[in-house]
């Protein structure tokens, strides 16, 4: 059988398909992005589930002139490959090769940048009204899955859209409900019908007919309408849409390509917002992914044949920060009532599933809503209690405000623990956690700490537990250094660092993942006769002045070395600590330049930044040169 995935070169091409080729460029479809994620990990339950989704949606619309808005853009891998990436798509979330989420760069197709949740409405929305001040009529499609539907700002969206009411799509692909054969089949049935020509103009007349009866004739569509609503609210969840101002209109089942085409051609023509209920199966199509959607939502290389993730076989990997984290978490919880856990839809990825099950009452998963979670959680800490909020690094800078206002203002004792800080790899700049220390620091009560290993994050753990005030920190992406757990955990002192190796042609001066590095670039000039002192800060905010200008004062250079932004991060707390107490030693700060670093491994990018032992040791031998020349020049 010859590929038809393999003559779409662009969405015209696959209009020129006939109706019953559609499912056999499905399958083709799903293999293709079976293989290429088994190969390259990456997010494939929702890009397998919104398949044929993807199929009616360039079926129906004129893409780049019509506009398509994926949410997050986990499941447009399929809209990759029908838009002309086919060839690239192998290079999928490697280094120099294609994101795994919708980027305007890559691709006329690519409407919008994304990669965090909740955002396809409001974008959406602005292209829609831009389209309407410049006078151009084409259509805006959003489409948000169920999960990111949970937002705040999701809504916000819907509310004003309803209130400017623009002609506007909005596709709500629900993947965690089962379709019902026959409210299924009814509300299908009912969409389609309910949305075409002929239906749409009956309603209007019959409305003109109604109020043109003497006296009652507008109670008369009133009572109408009612009973339309009423209808319509029974078997589907409309009325909740209804009430933003939008035409509802599903459930429909999201893997029937001909009816999804005839209720989106529909829906397009209508003036105003619509919003289309589609459902949907998760890893649709490759039975390891539909039996177990959470693990093949985002999943690394695995075997595509029994869907077994692949990994270092025969060579015991260290634990991962993430897992020292629940398990920690835990024992303090079991020593400390008042210890309870928020996160944002991200129990699992945070590690707090069996937190969860152990502690059911102290555990709060509150969607995807990072500002809730956060003033939630100063809400707890108010009446006594004592909350950590689990959240990504990146996904942190969503609630900004609500640390600073309701948590760092009242000086209230909430802890923030912040998972793949600093560069997480594969799903590139939406994602890496590079920013925190430089938005944290300059917050005032704010207590920052970066454990360099795995231990030092069950000190700091302990440490945040028993802080009086607010109080954060991060941790990396991946397996530790494999240092042993402790079994008896001893606090931090707060603001106090560690001098870990003595030396006096220099100073390392690093935080968190850096001090291994730091240490192994040292040890590596110690055999070149080179000695350079390696300090862990450890704690960004309070710095450990008395440890740093030790080190400072009779120091030839000081090199800050940290995995965040080099704007406002470590270094330059460093640097004003040193100008404010009247040093003038050179200090040579590295870190994540002024750019937003894209895709590729940890240790690419590590590479490709000197953030590893080979940029380190390039950057003193550089340094102590410079120093050598200046002195012969006197």
């Amino acid at each position: 059988m010859d590929s038809l995935l393999a003559q779409i070169k662009s969405p015209a091409d696959l209009k020129r398909l006939e109706k019953k080729q559609l499912p056999q460029l499905a399958e083709e479809l799903r293999e293709r992005i079976v293989a290429t994620v088994a190969t390259n990990g990456g997010h494939l339950g929702s890009s397998l589930g919104v398949v044929e989704l993807t199929i009616a949606l360039h079926r129906v619309f004129d893409s780049p002139q019509d506009k398509i808005v994926w949410d997050v853009g986990h499941q447009a891998y399929a809209h990759k490959l029908l838009t002309g990436r086919q060839e690239q798509f192998p290079t999928l979330r490697q280094l120099d090769g294609l994101s795994g989420f919708p980027k305007r760069n890559e691709s006329e197709h690519d409407c919008f940048d994304v990669g965090h949740s909740s955002t396809s409405i409001s974008a959406a929305l602005g292209m829609a009204a831009a389209r309407d001040i410049q006078g151009r009529d084409n259509k805006v499609v959003a489409v948000i899955g169920d999960g990111s539907l949970t937002a705040g700002m999701a809504f916000e969206a819907l509310n004003h859209a309803g209130g400017l009411k623009e002609k506007l799509v909005v596709i709500l692909n629900d993947n965690e409900m089962s379709i019902s054969r026959n409210v299924g089949a009814l509300s299908s049935f009912l969409s389609r019908k309910m949305t075409s020509d002929a239906f749409l103009r009956f309603k209007k007349e019959t409305e003109q007919l109604l109020g043109y009866v003497p006296r009652i004739g507008r109670d008369l569509v009133n009572i109408a309408k009612r009973a339309e609503e009423s209808l319509k609210g029974f078997m589907t969840p409309g009325m909740l849409f209804e009430g933003f101002g939008f035409d509802y209109f599903g459930p429909l089942d999201g893997h029937n390509i001909e009816e999804l085409a005839e209720t989106l051609r529909n829906v397009a023509q209508i003036k105003g917002p619509v919003l289309l209920h589609v459902l949907t199966k998760k890893g649709k199509g490759y039975q390891p992914a539909e039996q177990n959607p959470r693990k093949f939502h985002g999943v690394g290389p695995f075997d595509s044949l029994t869907g077994e993730v692949c990994g270092n076989k025969g060579v015991p990997a260290a634990k991962s920060y993430t897992a020292v984290f629940g398990e920690t978490l835990i024992d303090l919880a079991g020593a400390d009532q008042r210890l309870v856990a928020v996160t944002a839809a991200m129990a699992e990825g945070t590690g707090l599933t069996k937190f969860a099950e152990k502690f059911p009452d102290r555990f709060f998963d509150v969607g995807i809503a990072e500002q809730h979670a956060v003033t939630f959680a100063a809400g707890l800490a108010s009446q006594g209690l004592r909350p950590l909020v689990a959240i990504y690094s990146t996904f942190m800078q969503r609630s900004y405000d609500q640390v600073l206002h309701d948590v760092c203002l009242q000086n209230l004792p909430v802890t923030l623990a912040m998972d793949r800080g600093g560069l997480v790899g594969a799903d590139g700049p939406t994602h890496h956690g590079v920013f925190d220390l430089s938005f944290l620091r300059h917050l005032p009560n704010m207590t920052l700490a970066v454990p360099r290993d795995e231990a030092e994050l069950q000190r700091i753990m302990l440490t945040a537990a028993m802080a009086p005030g607010p109080f954060a920190y991060r941790y990396p992406r991946g397996s530790g250094v494999g240092v042993p757990l402790l079994q008896t955990i001893e606090p931090v002192p707060i603001g106090k660092g560690e001098l870990l190796r003595e030396g006096g042609d220099g100073v390392l001066i690093a935080v968190g993942s850096m001090v291994q590095e730091a240490l192994m670039a040292a040890e590596r000039l110690r055999a070149q006769g080179v000695e350079i002192a390696v300090v862990d800060g450890r704690f960004v905010k309070p710095l450990d002045r008395e440890l740093i200008i030790a080190q400072a004062e009779h120091a030839p250079f000081v090199m800050t070395v940290e995995e965040n932004a080099l704007q406002g991060g470590f270094g330059s707390a460093v640097l004003e600590l040193l100008a404010d107490s009247g040093l003038s030693v050179p200090v040579i700060r590295v870190g994540i330049p002024d750019q937003f670093v894209e895709q590729g491994t940890q240790s690419e990018l590590r590479a490709l930044l000197g953030l590893n032992v080979d940029g380190l040791i390039d950057k003193i031998r550089s340094v102590m040169q410079c120093q050598s020349k200046k002195v012969l020049l006197g």
